[in-house]
Parts: C-alpha cells; structure tokens; sequence
C-alpha cells in the first residue's frame, strides 16, 4: 500500500506543473488566439507553486491511515484549480459558460479546469492512480470484512 501511495504522490506533484501550464494556454488560446509571454511565464510559476503547496498536501493525506483518510487526492487536485484560474484573472479572462452541476459541484472553477480523473491531469496518472485505489481497496477490504478480527 506504501509503495502504492508514494507512487501516486510522486506522479501527482510531477504532473501539477505542466497541468496548470495546459490548463492556461488552452483557456487563453479559446479566448484570446494566443498566450504571451507574460502569461506563459506566470502559468509557469503557478504551476511550480501548485506542486510546492499541493504536492505536500497529496503526499501528507496518503501517509495518513486509509481508516482516517477525509478526503480523496483527486479533491485535492481538483482544489489546485484555484492556480490557473487565478493566472486567467490576472490575464483579464472571463469566466466560461458552465452547466448547472459544474457549477454547484466547483463554485468556484469558472473556468471549468477541474479534472473529472487523474488522467485528464496526466494520462500517465491514470494507471498509478487505479493501482493506489485497488491497493487502497483490498486493504480497507481486509480490514473490514466480516469475521475479521
């Protein structure tokens, strides 16, 4: 299970940086056509910024037992929403148009950039992520199953 979730914590913080980069060229390319320079540079600091602040966190919750886990790396991840979007605040981006339930579930991604799974922040996050849930899985399946004692 260790191996599992320091696995998945490594991936996330190496993928944070380049996620928030895509994040802000692809709202600045639909809006505007192109990213100057200016933005390039602030999405790259944000992005550095996210793993520096949100790599800690993924990595504090996943040494935590999964008994007294709260929350999910995916939630956190999707909470590092608020770098990008406050490049594209900065940059003079409006918000997007969002469906209700995008809406109610994200208040706050306006520009709606919170990922649905970890392969949308890095396809290669996908298959680290399902082996650190079945590993997670058949742990708490362990410890849980009736006639366990």
């Amino acid at each position: 299970m260790e191996a599992h979730a320091a696995a998945l914590a490594d991936a996330i913080e190496a993928a944070l940086p380049a996620w928030v980069e895509r994040s802000v060229e692809r709202v600045m390319r639909a809006w505007k056509g192109e990213v100057d320079e200016g933005v390039r540079a602030a999405a790259a600091a944000a992005g550095r910024q996210t793993a520096a602040e949100v790599g800690p966190q993924v990595r504090a919750l996943l040494d935590t037992d999964i008994d007294a886990q709260q929350t999910t790396p995916l939630s956190l991840v999707r909470g590092a929403v608020r770098y990008p979007t406050a490049v594209l605040l900065a940059a003079g981006v409006p918000p997007v148009m969002r469906d209700e339930q995008q809406e109610r579930l994200f208040p706050e991604d306006v520009y709606d950039l919170a990922p649905a799974s970890f392969a949308d922040v890095d396809p290669d996050l996908a298959d680290v992520g399902l082996a650190w849930g079945a590993a997670k899985a058949f742990e708490h399946l362990q410890r849980h199953k009736v006639g366990n004692e």
